[in-house]
This record gives structure tokens, C-alpha cells and sequence, in this order.
């Protein structure tokens, strides 16, 4: 196997200490979280994460368990498999960085499930939904910002999804923003915690129930 490349430029480790974790090093550190790695519901926020490498590794584990449950319903496959996409959340200061993780994440989403990314002028294949739901999950999950500052490139706050999966392939989406969940983390068990609708930390927008299409739209 080819070494890995853990730093892009010295210039990028000067200037920002971009350094890369090793693979093996990303799979050790999550074996120490085994059971919350394989939780398709479980949901993970790397505030740093580069182009992917805590969160690819952490996908693959989820995608694993959703074939080893639903592999034989290709319907539930597919709905899980998005779920657990869904569960997964970045913080990156670098925009190629933030880009690659969103390419790399969707790269293994369709590679692990066979999914059909782009479509071809010589026939009637066409990208598959499910797949055009995955980047746009990615789209709004993959932040390009400052995690200490708590807002986007854009100088916005940072604003996170809270997805569900409904069951009969429909989903659930609230948008809270970051240094609102990051408060309730530390009153509580952690992000996205149930709260009583009285409390303080309320999504900013709430969408009406989804289905895998809708998602893609």
C-alpha cells in the first residue's frame, strides 16, 4: 500500500498546522468508541475534519452494520445507509479541505453501495437519487468555517441539521445553530439531546417530513 500523504505543503503546516492523522491511527482511536462507530443513529462532529479521515472511516463502519441489518430489503438498505450519512458532521477552516471531505464521503457512499453517480449521453442510465440525496446532505452537513469562532467562511453562524429517519422512507430535518447546541452539549448528555419544547434551544427552522426524493431535490 502506497504511503500516505499527511501533510498537502509546509506552507499549509506553517500556516494553519494541517497535519493528517495516519489510517491506522484513525482506526485505533475509533475502536476505543467501537459501539458508538457502529450506531447507524449515532452521530459524530469532527470540528477539524480536514478532507475526511476520522469521518470516512466512520461512514464505512456505519454502512457496514446498515448491510449487515438491512442488506436483504434493498428499500431499508437504501434509507439506512442515508440515515447514517445523516449522522455525520464536519467543521473544516480550508475550503479544498472542505470540498475533498465532501467528495470523499460521497466516493464512499457510492462505492459501498453500487450507486450510479453520473449519467451518460450514450444511454439511459441516470444518476441515482439516492446518491444526488447523499450531496446534498453533504452539502449542508461539510461546513467550511471556524469551529472556535463558531460561524462560516461567510462570517454567518454555523447552522447544523438535526436529521431523522421517520421510518417508511421519510425523514425529518430541524436546523439549529452550532453555538446554541454546543450550550445545550454542555447542559446535557450531548448534541441534539431531547430537551422539553419549552427550553431555550430551539431549532431555527423545522421542514416538513422528507422523503428520499425530496431530500435529493
Amino acid at each position: 500500500m502506497a504511503d500516505e500523504k499527511l501533510v498537502k505543503s509546509r506552507q499549509r503546516v506553517a500556516d494553519h498546522g494541517e497535519v493528517f492523522t495516519p489510517r491506522w491511527l484513525v482506526d485505533d482511536m475509533l475502536d476505543l468508541v467501537k459501539d458508538e462507530t457502529e450506531r447507524i443513529d449515532a452521530r459524530f462532529l469532527e470540528p477539524a475534519c480536514g478532507s475526511g479521515n476520522f469521518l470516512v472511516p466512520i461512514l464505512e463502519r456505519k454502512l457496514a452494520v446498515v448491510q449487515q441489518r438491512y442488506g436483504k430489503s434493498e428499500f431499508e438498505k437504501r434509507h439506512y445507509a442515508l440515515f447514517g450519512l445523516m449522522c455525520i458532521y464536519g467543521i473544516e477552516l480550508l475550503g479544498d479541505n472542505a470540498v475533498e471531505c465532501r467528495e470523499n464521503l460521497a466516493g464512499t457512499f457510492a462505492r459501498v453501495l453500487k450507486l450510479e453517480r453520473s449519467s451518460s449521453e450514450r444511454s439511459e442510465s441516470k444518476r441515482d437519487p439516492l446518491f444526488e440525496a447523499a450531496e446534498r446532505v453533504l452539502a449542508v452537513n461539510i461546513v467550511q468555517g471556524d469551529a472556535l469562532a463558531m460561524t462560516t467562511a461567510d462570517g454567518e453562524p454555523i447552522v447544523f441539521p438535526e436529521w431523522g429517519y421517520l421510518g417508511r422512507g421519510k425523514y425529518q430535518r430541524r436546523d439549529f445553530r452550532y453555538d446554541a447546541l454546543t450550550q445545550r452539549a454542555a447542559a446535557s448528555e450531548g448534541l441534539f439531546a431531547h430537551f422539553e419544547e419549552h427550553e431555550i434551544f430551539t431549532p431555527v427552522r423545522t421542514y416538513p417530513a422528507m422523503t428520499l426524493e425530496e431530500v435529493a431535490a
